[in-house]
């Protein structure tokens, strides 16, 4: 058990076109983009990216455009978690052949208060039908939005079983204690914050980065933490996260998607960035006047635009 996965990870946006279809064009552009400035590594087809509300189709034909527009695989980790057991087998062997670097894999989360049991089961059908000794598994625990939790005899159970498939986890839970505790139990076994205020305390206590929404716009603060932090210059590290902490809660007390979207829009000059599947829609005029309000009394901005 050892992840090889560490750093500042997007979960990356997915640029639309006017008819609401991942604009191949400028999800390239922009994946290129986070990759020069501070990016380890590119989350696509997450949350933030909107996975869910595109068909199987759709994110494989993202993956596979991605690789021919010349993202390496070996910086994607797509999240390839379905509530249908053959989505998420598709999902994560196109993933594998692509040479990404992992999956993210949510539970399936349609039915709530299922047994550990039945997750082991989910996740071991998963592992069984890929049959690909390639195959990284980040958990991705999200309780506020999957209502599934991924608890410690879960993960110890799946590691015991797996333990060269099973390598790390995403914990967008909020809870740095949970964060913590499963980065000290189980050595090895790859914990990533999903919440950019967490990077540097997880850093401290045996985490090995982050994979965040506002990595699409600060991943140059998250890169300069981690690096000041491998340095061991301490004061550095902590004077840039309270820089990313302030960053990412202006942009988290909106809609995310929305809220990143409105700032890449403004940062690029491309209207096109406005656009958003339903039911997210887009944030309102005072909302992200607010938004900018805020970012430009903490003298934020992105790198040059792409």
């Amino acid at each position: 058990m050892n992840s090889s996965v560490q750093g500042v990870f997007a979960a990356v946006l997915t640029p639309l076109d006017g008819d609401l279809a991942p604009d191949r064009a400028a999800i390239a552009r922009h994946c290129r983009w986070l990759r020069d400035n501070g990016c380890d590594g590119l989350s696509v087809l997450g949350t933030t990216g909107e996975a869910n509300s595109f068909s199987v189709d759709e994110r494989v034909r993202l993956l596979e455009d991605l690789i021919e527009d010349g993202i390496p695989g070996n910086v994607l980790m797509p999240g390839t978690g379905c509530c249908a057991l053959t989505d998420t087998v598709r999902l994560t062997r196109k993933a594998v052949e692509l040479g990404a670097a992992g999956v993210l894999m949510l539970p399936p989360f349609y039915y709530k208060n299922v047994s550990d049991d039945g997750l082991f089961a989910s996740y071991a059908e998963v592992i069984e039908r890929v049959g690909d000794p390639r195959l990284r598994i980040y958990l991705y625990h999200f309780p506020q939005m999957s209502g599934v939790f991924l608890g410690h005899d879960l993960i110890e159970r799946l590691l015991k079983r797996y333990p060269d498939t099973v390598a790390g986890m995403k914990d967008s839970s909020g809870d740095v204690h949970n964060m913590i505790r499963n980065a000290h139990a189980f050595p090895g076994f790859g914990v990533l914050s999903g919440s950019d205020e967490f990077l540097l305390p997880l850093l401290k206590e045996g985490g090995v980065g982050c994979i965040t929404a506002v990595s699409n716009v600060a991943a140059f603060l998250g890169a300069e933490v981690f690096a000041a932090w491998r340095q061991g210059d301490v004061e550095t590290a902590e004077r840039v996260q309270a820089r990313l902490t302030a960053v990412r809660n202006a942009i988290s007390a909106l809609p995310l998607t929305a809220a990143l979207k409105e700032v890449m829009a403004r940062h690029t000059g491309d209207d096109e960035w406005f656009n958003i599947r339903p039911p997210l829609t887009r944030l309102s005029a005072t909302r992200a006047a607010d938004l900018f309000i805020t970012l430009e009394s903490l003298d934020f901005n992105p790198p040059p635009a792409p």
